[in-house]
């Protein structure tokens, strides 16, 4: 029988769940068992709360190498009336954490008196001398841990969900426990399915796609306190599902299955639930990630929930976040995570789709007292996309997006820390920037881009919105780069120009050339299907110019309206067979193994404002624009030329 998607509300739907969990009895801390207090308990949610046994220090303890004394025997001491005290009945030697005798309330460092014989003379041992002379009063209990400074016996030390840190077993050792309570971390299968799933370091084919939601979604549980179990690939068999389901139910808390889960011929994570189980929600109005199926496993007395998992990598990834986090931080005890936020202004329109959460990525930087957030690609195959987030911005149902400028509450995936020492870079895109990148870590800078094109980054730094921008424009009249484009989009900032590297661009082809393309004039053949850069990126306005000169339209050119925004992403276009050729640098067609007719040279340069380029933000930018060891890994590139690399090409 077939099953049909139907969205539900995100609300809603934790709702349907947390009523079957009641019902079943999982809508608490699961099991508990006790552990040595050692560094295995780091980590570990605590099942019961702490109370100190005794207190610590559980004596009068002496906090410095000295003498313990009565304070008032010393009443009326002066550098110029000194008073002695006779050791054994008036004073006695004490090492730091040794008992006070129970006569005395205080303690005089070694360092602070004048040990003495029988004949006033500096005692032979100063630590049993004959009396001791003092030139300054002490008051009660001066470098004295009184009992129970640090603990009170009966005291709550830890709260029963509690996540233990190395100083917390300290305290719990110091009050007198040696072992503890702690929740057992829940059991959780992740099985991903699919026929057409092949094994990590397996050579793919076409047609292949490589598993690895399960390593992702495993880890997740991992790092959330929970205990994973991955199975192995099941392919696309009703039957064999069901039966790889009933074997992990037996054994597991919660399963993930990670198998289709919308409406298709081999989409069997619905009808799985049903045939074993309850099947509670098919859809939840969330994106990515809406086709999530929650239910209950039927495992003969017991009831093991169960999530279908969507196909899509960052989907699964954030049906994790969504639902699995705060499920397991349920069943340890524990507060689920509540990730920092911060408010940010969007740097470009955002749309959604108006009946969904929509979970937007960004790249988040401080640039002068505002915090940006650039949204970044949002397909649900693009795993790259939450490895460069920053933050999640969500779009609440209702609404269509949100406008350029907007102030929005970002779900930070890093530390305020990290952001404050981010430079932020939007503009045209460049394969350098990568390399730059990686060298910046080593300077404890961070380097975030977002790749809107040459003219995009100009008007960025126009609004504020970034540290600098890459751009790469020829004006035809000039034939100059970059520099006649400064007044028209950023005539009142004082802005520096850097030449990063200069570029080969040329068509990409496929490997061997099967369709004979000599130049820009084949674009304009029937048979060529091309495949364009954004509006305002710098490799279309090269494209425009020299199509202006050969007489071509672009409207002659077939996919002249096809978009990719970074020469990777065209020359996989090409690659992929989606595309005929593209015009992209010589190193993106290296990279993918395509052909490469070089056709124009051009200069790539930064364009920084003047007030960021004098800032210590950006200053291990410009020593690694000097460094032979960078100068080095670029030049290796097929297509690069690095002799104007770092020059100040203007200063306005």
């Amino acid at each position: 029988m077939p099953i049909y998607l139907h969205d539900i509300p995100l609300p809603k739907a934790q709702a349907r769940l947390n009523e079957a969990l009641a019902e079943a009895g999982l809508n608490a801390t699961l099991r508990a068992e006790t552990i040595p207090l050692d560094e295995n308990a780091l980590g570990r949610v605590l099942a019961e709360p702490i109370w100190a046994k005794i207190s610590s220090p559980h004596y009068h303890a002496s906090a410095m190498d000295g003498f313990a004394i009565c304070a008032k025997d010393t009443n009326g001491a002066l550098q110029t009336e000194p008073v002695s005290l006779n050791y054994g009945t008036q004073t006695e030697y004490v090492d730091t954490g040794d008992p006070l005798p129970v006569w005395a309330n205080a303690v005089i460092p070694i360092e602070n008196v004048e040990p003495l014989g029988e004949d006033n003379a500096p005692a032979e041992n100063p630590r049993h001398p004959a009396c001791i002379r003092i030139r300054e009063a002490s008051t009660p209990w001066a470098h004295v841990r009184p009992m129970g400074e640090d603990m009170v016996a009966t005291q709550l030390v830890l709260p029963a969900g509690h996540t233990l840190r190395p100083v917390d077993l300290g305290a719990i050792a110091g009050c007198g426990h040696s072992g503890v309570e702690v929740t057992i971390p829940p059991r959780v299968a992740i099985l991903p399915t699919g026929t057409e799933l092949i094994p990590i370091g397996q050579s793919a084919q076409r047609g292949d796609i490589l598993e690895y939601n399960s390593v992702v979604l495993a880890a997740q549980v991992r790092d959330w306190g929970g205990a994973p179990t991955r199975y192995p690939i099941t392919p696309d068999d009703f039957n064999a599902i069901c039966e790889k389901v009933r074997e992990a139910a037996r054994t597991h808390d919660l399963l993930l299955l990670n198998a289709g889960s919308s409406a298709g011929a081999e989409d069997f994570s619905a009808s799985v639930v049903e045939e074993l189980g309850e099947l509670l929600v098919h859809g939840v109005a969330v994106r990515p990630g809406h086709p999530v199926i929650l239910g209950i496993i039927h495992a003969g007395e017991r009831r093991v929930p169960i999530i279908g998992v969507p196909g899509y990598p960052v989907s699964a990834a954030l049906t994790g976040e969504i639902f699995v986090e705060p499920l397991l931080a349920r069943w340890l005890g524990r507060s689920p995570r509540q990730p920092v936020e911060v408010e940010a202004t969007l740097t470009r329109k955002v749309t959604s789709p108006a009946g969904d959460d929509d979970y937007l990525r960004v790249a988040i930087g401080k640039v002068g007292e505002r915090t940006l957030a650039a949204p970044l690609s949002r397909g649900s195959g693009v795993i790259t996309s939450l490895v460069r987030a920053d933050g999640i911005v969500i779009v609440p149902r209702g609404l269509q997006g949100y406008p350029a400028g907007e102030r929005v509450n970002v779900r930070l995936y890093r530390s305020s820390n990290e952001i404050q020492k981010t430079i932020f870079a939007i503009g045209s895109h460049d394969l350098t920037l990568d390399v730059l990148a990686q060298f910046l870590t080593a300077h404890d800078r961070r380097l975030a881009s977002a790749n809107v094109g040459s003219l995009g980054g100009l008007v960025a730094l126009r609004r504020g919105e970034a540290h600098l921008a890459g751009a790469h424009l020829l004006d035809p009249a000039s034939g100059q780069y970059n520099l006649p484009y400064l007044n028209q989009y950023l005539p009142d900032q004082a802005v520096r120009v850097v030449a990063l590297v200069g570029r080969i661009q040329g068509l990409f082809l496929s490997k061997g050339n099967p369709k004979g393309i000599q130049g820009l004039a084949d674009l304009k053949r029937d048979d060529i299907l091309y495949v364009n850069r954004q509006r305002g990126a710098g490799t279309r306005l090269l494209l425009d110019y020299h199509l202006g000169l050969e007489n071509i339209q672009p409207e002659d050119v077939t996919g002249y309206e096809r978009e990719e925004y970074t020469h990777l992403a065209a020359a996989a276009a090409v690659a992929s067979g989606r595309a005929d050729c593209a015009l992209g640098i010589e190193a993106a067609a290296y990279a993918l193994g395509l052909d490469f007719i070089p056709l124009f040279s051009e200069r790539y340069d930064l364009i920084i404002p003047k007030t960021h380029a004098e800032s210590e933000l950006l200053a291990p930018l410009f020593a690694i624009l000097d460094d032979p060891a960078f100068r080095q890994v670029v030049a290796e590139r097929p297509g690069y030329d690095v002799t104007l690399m770092g020059k100040v090409m203007s200063e306005t």
